[in-house]
């Protein structure tokens, strides 16, 4: 390995560094934040799309558990959704439209979905009251936390966010917490009042803050074994 092979390697880390800025200027504030970069929350067009989802969610809050309205209002604020997708309400929602469902999911009481990267629920997801999807991050350092001011004197903050996915069939109890950059395996149970902040394999029963895995979900569990319960 000689001089050359290295002048080539630190050559084009550096031209690599170059088109990563470059691109990074380019990105929209949007794609930036969708892209788990660092963005300004207070972009004309961020703005736009949250106030929008905050209206919708009030909306969707105001209107009785009969009214087809909620039909309606629903579709709008989250469009990538399956069938069968019930939310009992009320909700909170930051975008909405970077949150998709699967089919045949339910979401009770205070659900709260703060969608700054995508979030993505698959089928047959069950929630309990009062569980929050949260992918924004700040920076641990309060010098870079605290609020800023541009030249014409408005606020804003540094931000950046990590996705979520949780896989089919899973259970998500009563105030349950799951922070940004989390995959939670399919099937698998998180116990009331649990905080998710690493990935979880299929098929686990998790609880604790933070959470942690207590076991795999196996056939002995089925309630069928439960003799009590009939």
């Amino acid at each position: 390995m000689g001089l050359p092979f290295f002048i080539n390697i630190v050559y084009n880390m550096f031209l690599a560094l170059i088109i990563s800025n470059y691109i990074g200027d380019k990105m929209s504030e949007k794609e930036k934040m969708l892209a788990g970069k660092i963005y300004d929350p207070t972009d004309e067009e961020l703005v736009r799309l949250r106030t929008k989802a905050h209206r919708l969610s009030q909306q969707y809050n105001a209107l009785f558990e009969d009214d087809c309205l909620r039909d309606t209002v629903i579709d709008e604020l989250i469009p990538n959704k399956g069938k069968g997708v019930y939310l009992q309400g009320p909700i909170y929602f930051d975008y909405g439209v970077f949150t998709t469902f699967g089919e045949n999911c339910y979401a009770n009481f205070n659900f709260t979905v703060l969608d700054v990267c995508p979030v993505n629920i698959g089928d047959n997801v069950m929630f309990g009251p009062n569980c929050s999807l949260m992918t924004p991050v700040h920076p641990l350092r309060w010098q870079e936390r605290n609020v800023k001011y541009k030249e014409d004197g408005s606020a804003y903050d540094d931000e950046y966010a990590k996705p979520i996915n949780i896989g089919s069939n899973c259970w998500i109890a009563a105030n349950v917490v799951i922070t940004g950059g989390v995959t939670i395996g399919e099937g698998s149970v998180i116990a009331a009042g649990s905080v998710v902040t690493k990935d979880i394999p299929a098929n686990s029963l998790v609880a604790g803050n933070p959470c942690r895995v207590l076991r795999e979900i196996t056939e002995e569990d089925s309630v069928k074994y439960k003799s009590e319960l009939f």
